[in-house]
Protein backbone atom coordinates (compact mmCIF):
# COMPACT_ATOMS: atom_id res chain seq x y z
CA UNK A 1 0.00 0.00 0.00
CA UNK A 2 1.41 3.85 -0.89
CA UNK A 3 0.04 5.06 2.36
CA UNK A 4 -2.61 3.13 4.43
CA UNK A 5 -5.63 2.05 3.84
CA UNK A 6 -8.44 4.63 2.12
CA UNK A 7 -11.39 4.96 -0.20
CA UNK A 8 -9.17 3.40 -2.41
CA UNK A 9 -7.78 1.15 -1.40
CA UNK A 10 -8.47 -2.14 -3.54
CA UNK A 11 -9.27 -5.54 -1.32
CA UNK A 12 -7.63 -8.63 -2.31
CA UNK A 13 -7.34 -11.96 -0.12
CA UNK A 14 -7.75 -15.65 0.45
CA UNK A 15 -10.71 -18.21 1.12
CA UNK A 16 -9.96 -21.23 2.82
CA UNK A 17 -10.54 -23.40 6.05
CA UNK A 18 -8.50 -23.58 8.16
CA UNK A 19 -6.46 -20.52 7.54
CA UNK A 20 -3.80 -19.72 10.73
CA UNK A 21 -0.66 -20.56 8.83
CA UNK A 22 -1.33 -19.46 5.12
CA UNK A 23 1.70 -17.56 4.25
CA UNK A 24 -0.25 -15.78 0.98
CA UNK A 25 -0.95 -12.18 2.60
CA UNK A 26 2.30 -11.89 3.60
CA UNK A 27 3.41 -12.33 0.27
CA UNK A 28 0.74 -10.13 -1.68
CA UNK A 29 1.23 -7.66 1.13
CA UNK A 30 5.12 -7.39 0.75
CA UNK A 31 4.27 -7.44 -3.46
CA UNK A 32 1.47 -4.58 -3.29
CA UNK A 33 3.81 -1.96 -1.03
CA UNK A 34 6.94 -3.02 -3.00
CA UNK A 35 4.91 -2.50 -6.34
CA UNK A 36 3.43 0.73 -4.53
CA UNK A 37 -0.44 -0.34 -5.52
CA UNK A 38 -2.91 0.52 -2.58
CA UNK A 39 -3.91 -2.91 -2.57
CA UNK A 40 -4.34 -5.22 0.72
CA UNK A 41 -4.46 -9.25 1.22
CA UNK A 42 -6.43 -10.76 4.14
CA UNK A 43 -7.60 -14.17 4.84
CA UNK A 44 -10.97 -15.19 4.68
CA UNK A 45 -11.82 -18.21 6.80
CA UNK A 46 -14.65 -19.71 5.08
CA UNK A 47 -16.19 -22.23 7.66
CA UNK A 48 -17.88 -25.36 5.49
CA UNK A 49 -21.02 -24.65 3.87
CA UNK A 50 -20.73 -20.44 3.26
CA UNK A 51 -18.59 -20.86 0.51
CA UNK A 52 -21.87 -19.33 -1.90
CA UNK A 53 -21.84 -16.33 0.04
CA UNK A 54 -18.34 -15.80 0.44
CA UNK A 55 -18.04 -15.95 -3.52
CA UNK A 56 -20.88 -13.72 -3.60
CA UNK A 57 -19.33 -11.20 -1.14
CA UNK A 58 -16.64 -10.48 -3.92
CA UNK A 59 -19.36 -9.23 -5.75
CA UNK A 60 -21.32 -7.43 -3.21
CA UNK A 61 -18.26 -6.01 -1.68
CA UNK A 62 -16.40 -5.27 -4.90
CA UNK A 63 -12.91 -7.11 -4.02
CA UNK A 64 -10.48 -6.96 -6.68
CA UNK A 65 -10.32 -10.94 -6.20
CA UNK A 66 -8.96 -13.59 -4.13
CA UNK A 67 -7.24 -16.90 -3.91
CA UNK A 68 -8.78 -20.33 -3.10
CA UNK A 69 -7.48 -23.01 -1.25
CA UNK A 70 -8.21 -26.09 0.62
CA UNK A 71 -10.82 -27.23 0.95
CA UNK A 72 -12.42 -25.47 -1.77
CA UNK A 73 -10.53 -25.04 -4.94
CA UNK A 74 -13.17 -27.59 -6.68
CA UNK A 75 -16.27 -26.34 -5.00
CA UNK A 76 -15.92 -22.97 -6.44
CA UNK A 77 -16.27 -23.90 -10.18
CA UNK A 78 -20.15 -23.48 -10.47
CA UNK A 79 -19.51 -20.10 -8.77
CA UNK A 80 -18.25 -18.50 -11.34
CA UNK A 81 -18.81 -17.53 -14.38
CA UNK A 82 -15.36 -17.71 -16.57
CA UNK A 83 -12.82 -19.98 -16.56
CA UNK A 84 -10.01 -19.98 -17.96
CA UNK A 85 -8.51 -23.13 -20.00
CA UNK A 86 -6.26 -24.38 -17.16
CA UNK A 87 -9.01 -24.42 -14.31
CA UNK A 88 -10.87 -26.12 -16.96
CA UNK A 89 -9.26 -28.86 -17.84
CA UNK A 90 -7.64 -29.02 -14.06
CA UNK A 91 -11.14 -29.20 -12.56
CA UNK A 92 -9.84 -26.84 -9.73
CA UNK A 93 -9.89 -22.95 -9.25
CA UNK A 94 -7.37 -21.12 -7.36
CA UNK A 95 -7.73 -17.47 -8.45
CA UNK A 96 -10.65 -15.13 -8.52
CA UNK A 97 -10.51 -12.06 -10.53
CA UNK A 98 -13.47 -9.97 -9.90
CA UNK A 99 -14.13 -8.17 -13.48
CA UNK A 100 -17.04 -5.51 -12.36
CA UNK A 101 -18.42 -7.71 -11.25
CA UNK A 102 -18.69 -10.64 -13.17
CA UNK A 103 -15.85 -13.45 -12.38
CA UNK A 104 -13.08 -15.51 -13.78
CA UNK A 105 -12.13 -18.35 -12.37
CA UNK A 106 -8.24 -19.42 -12.74
CA UNK A 107 -5.42 -22.02 -11.99
CA UNK A 108 -1.58 -20.38 -11.62
CA UNK A 109 -0.46 -23.96 -9.75
CA UNK A 110 0.28 -25.57 -13.09
CA UNK A 111 1.87 -22.83 -14.81
CA UNK A 112 3.74 -21.47 -11.28
CA UNK A 113 4.78 -25.42 -11.30
CA UNK A 114 6.44 -25.01 -14.32
CA UNK A 115 8.21 -21.98 -14.52
CA UNK A 116 9.75 -23.40 -11.10
CA UNK A 117 10.65 -26.20 -12.66
CA UNK A 118 12.34 -23.84 -15.98
CA UNK A 119 14.15 -21.57 -13.73
CA UNK A 120 15.54 -23.67 -11.06
CA UNK A 121 15.79 -26.51 -13.05
CA UNK A 122 16.08 -25.63 -17.14
CA UNK A 123 13.57 -28.43 -17.46
CA UNK A 124 10.97 -28.50 -20.57
CA UNK A 125 8.43 -31.19 -20.32
CA UNK A 126 7.71 -31.77 -23.91
CA UNK A 127 8.31 -35.50 -25.07
CA UNK A 128 9.73 -36.45 -21.26
CA UNK A 129 8.55 -39.37 -18.80
CA UNK A 130 7.40 -38.08 -15.41
CA UNK A 131 7.17 -40.40 -12.25
CA UNK A 132 4.16 -38.92 -9.96
CA UNK A 133 4.22 -39.47 -6.17
CA UNK A 134 0.81 -38.63 -5.25
CA UNK A 135 -2.51 -38.12 -6.18
CA UNK A 136 -4.10 -34.97 -4.20
CA UNK A 137 -5.29 -31.90 -5.67
CA UNK A 138 -1.94 -30.12 -6.42
CA UNK A 139 -0.82 -33.29 -8.21
CA UNK A 140 -3.71 -33.35 -10.10
CA UNK A 141 -2.93 -29.36 -11.07
CA UNK A 142 0.51 -30.45 -11.88
CA UNK A 143 0.11 -33.37 -13.83
CA UNK A 144 -2.48 -32.14 -16.16
CA UNK A 145 -0.23 -29.01 -16.61
CA UNK A 146 3.05 -31.30 -17.77
CA UNK A 147 0.79 -32.90 -20.13
CA UNK A 148 -0.62 -29.86 -21.69
CA UNK A 149 3.26 -28.70 -22.08
CA UNK A 150 3.68 -31.94 -23.70
CA UNK A 151 4.96 -34.57 -21.63
CA UNK A 152 4.68 -37.95 -23.05
CA UNK A 153 4.17 -40.29 -20.45
CA UNK A 154 2.89 -39.75 -16.57
CA UNK A 155 3.36 -42.30 -14.05
CA UNK A 156 1.24 -42.14 -10.91
CA UNK A 157 2.47 -44.16 -7.58
CA UNK A 158 -0.06 -43.18 -4.55
CA UNK A 159 -0.94 -45.01 -1.31
CA UNK A 160 -4.78 -45.13 -2.29
CA UNK A 161 -4.47 -46.57 -5.88
CA UNK A 162 -8.25 -46.00 -6.29
CA UNK A 163 -7.12 -42.45 -6.55
CA UNK A 164 -4.47 -42.83 -8.60
CA UNK A 165 -6.86 -44.58 -10.96
CA UNK A 166 -9.50 -42.15 -10.89
CA UNK A 167 -6.56 -39.31 -11.56
CA UNK A 168 -4.70 -41.39 -14.63
CA UNK A 169 -8.77 -41.55 -16.02
CA UNK A 170 -9.15 -38.04 -15.74
CA UNK A 171 -5.56 -36.86 -17.06
CA UNK A 172 -6.19 -39.27 -20.29
CA UNK A 173 -9.86 -37.94 -20.82
CA UNK A 174 -8.58 -33.70 -20.01
CA UNK A 175 -5.54 -34.09 -22.48
CA UNK A 176 -4.56 -37.75 -23.80
CA UNK A 177 -1.84 -38.08 -22.52
CA UNK A 178 -0.39 -41.67 -21.80
CA UNK A 179 -0.84 -42.14 -17.88
CA UNK A 180 -0.14 -45.31 -15.80
CA UNK A 181 -1.04 -46.21 -12.36
CA UNK A 182 1.82 -47.81 -10.44
CA UNK A 183 1.18 -49.90 -6.96
CA UNK A 184 2.65 -47.93 -4.02
CA UNK A 185 5.38 -50.64 -2.53
CA UNK A 186 4.64 -52.39 0.14
CA UNK A 187 6.17 -51.71 4.06
CA UNK A 188 9.58 -52.06 4.04
CA UNK A 189 10.15 -51.74 -0.04
CA UNK A 190 11.05 -49.40 -2.03
CA UNK A 191 9.95 -48.87 -5.81
CA UNK A 192 11.18 -50.72 -8.62
CA UNK A 193 14.60 -49.04 -9.73
CA UNK A 194 13.94 -49.11 -13.24
CA UNK A 195 10.71 -46.95 -12.98
CA UNK A 196 12.95 -44.24 -11.44
CA UNK A 197 15.46 -44.60 -13.63
CA UNK A 198 13.22 -44.37 -16.55
CA UNK A 199 11.75 -40.87 -15.33
CA UNK A 200 13.34 -37.67 -16.57
CA UNK A 201 11.05 -36.02 -14.01
CA UNK A 202 10.31 -36.73 -10.42
CA UNK A 203 7.84 -34.92 -8.68
CA UNK A 204 7.12 -35.82 -4.89
CA UNK A 205 3.50 -34.61 -4.20
CA UNK A 206 2.47 -36.38 -1.17
CA UNK A 207 2.52 -34.75 2.78
CA UNK A 208 5.42 -37.20 3.44
CA UNK A 209 8.31 -34.68 4.59
CA UNK A 210 6.76 -31.87 5.37
CA UNK A 211 6.77 -30.13 8.83
CA UNK A 212 5.99 -31.18 11.44
CA UNK A 213 7.89 -34.89 10.57
CA UNK A 214 10.72 -33.82 7.85
CA UNK A 215 12.42 -37.34 8.82
CA UNK A 216 9.83 -39.36 6.57
CA UNK A 217 10.12 -39.19 2.61
CA UNK A 218 8.69 -41.53 -0.24
CA UNK A 219 9.94 -45.22 -0.77
CA UNK A 220 12.04 -44.73 -3.36
CA UNK A 221 15.91 -46.07 -4.35
CA UNK A 222 17.01 -42.97 -4.12
CA UNK A 223 21.01 -43.86 -4.67
CA UNK A 224 19.41 -44.69 -8.23
CA UNK A 225 18.87 -40.94 -8.74
CA UNK A 226 21.37 -39.76 -11.54
CA UNK A 227 22.50 -36.48 -13.47
CA UNK A 228 19.85 -35.34 -15.77
CA UNK A 229 16.55 -36.00 -14.17
CA UNK A 230 14.99 -33.19 -11.82
CA UNK A 231 13.58 -34.24 -9.02
CA UNK A 232 10.43 -31.61 -7.54
CA UNK A 233 9.09 -31.15 -4.06
CA UNK A 234 5.89 -29.37 -3.71
CA UNK A 235 6.38 -29.55 0.10
CA UNK A 236 7.80 -25.71 0.90
CA UNK A 237 8.07 -26.11 4.52
CA UNK A 238 10.87 -27.39 5.65
CA UNK A 239 12.48 -25.64 2.07
CA UNK A 240 14.95 -28.19 2.00
CA UNK A 241 13.39 -31.78 2.48
CA UNK A 242 14.65 -35.10 2.52
CA UNK A 243 13.60 -35.90 -1.08
CA UNK A 244 15.26 -33.53 -2.30
CA UNK A 245 18.56 -33.94 -0.24
CA UNK A 246 19.08 -37.54 -1.06
CA UNK A 247 17.69 -37.02 -4.58
CA UNK A 248 20.31 -34.26 -5.29
CA UNK A 249 23.54 -35.79 -3.76
CA UNK A 250 22.66 -38.53 -6.25
CA UNK A 251 23.12 -36.09 -9.02
CA UNK A 252 19.65 -34.61 -9.97
CA UNK A 253 18.62 -31.26 -10.52
CA UNK A 254 16.34 -30.26 -7.69
CA UNK A 255 13.33 -27.94 -7.07
CA UNK A 256 12.02 -27.11 -3.70
CA UNK A 257 8.53 -26.14 -3.30
CA UNK A 258 8.89 -22.03 -2.65
CA UNK A 259 8.99 -21.66 -7.12
CA UNK A 260 5.60 -23.30 -7.34
CA UNK A 261 4.46 -21.02 -4.42
CA UNK A 262 6.05 -17.81 -5.14
CA UNK A 263 5.54 -17.99 -9.21
CA UNK A 264 1.85 -19.23 -9.15
CA UNK A 265 1.17 -16.13 -6.74
CA UNK A 266 2.76 -14.16 -8.64
CA UNK A 267 0.36 -14.89 -11.96
CA UNK A 268 -2.40 -14.25 -9.37
CA UNK A 269 -1.20 -11.21 -8.30
CA UNK A 270 -0.45 -9.90 -12.23
CA UNK A 271 -4.12 -11.11 -13.09
CA UNK A 272 -5.36 -8.56 -10.48
CA UNK A 273 -3.51 -5.38 -11.04
CA UNK A 274 -2.45 -5.95 -14.62
CA UNK A 275 1.33 -5.02 -13.16
CA UNK A 276 4.27 -7.17 -13.24
CA UNK A 277 4.89 -8.93 -9.87
CA UNK A 278 7.76 -7.82 -8.08
CA UNK A 279 9.40 -11.51 -7.76
CA UNK A 280 12.16 -9.95 -5.26
CA UNK A 281 10.10 -8.75 -2.59
CA UNK A 282 7.84 -11.80 -2.67
CA UNK A 283 9.92 -14.20 -2.49
CA UNK A 284 12.04 -12.34 0.72
CA UNK A 285 8.57 -12.50 2.37
CA UNK A 286 7.94 -15.92 2.15
CA UNK A 287 11.01 -17.23 2.87
CA UNK A 288 10.76 -14.74 5.78
CA UNK A 289 7.15 -15.98 6.97
CA UNK A 290 8.11 -19.96 6.14
CA UNK A 291 11.18 -20.16 8.19
CA UNK A 292 9.92 -17.78 11.17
Amino acid sequence: MVSGISGHTKVCGIFGYPLEHTFSPAMHNAAFAAAGLDFIYIPFPVEPGRLTEAVAAVRALGLAGVNVTIPYKETVLPLVEELSEEARLIGAVNTIVNRSGRLYGDNTDGRGFLRSLSEKAGFKPSGKTVLMMGAGGAARAVAVQLALAGARKILLVNRSRMRAEEMAAYIKERTGTHTEVLAWPEPGDELPGAVLQAADLVVQATSLGMHPAPGLTVPLPFDLFRPGQAACDLVYNPVQTKFLRKAGQAGAATVDGMGMLLYQGALAFELWTGTAAPLAAMQSALEKAVLK
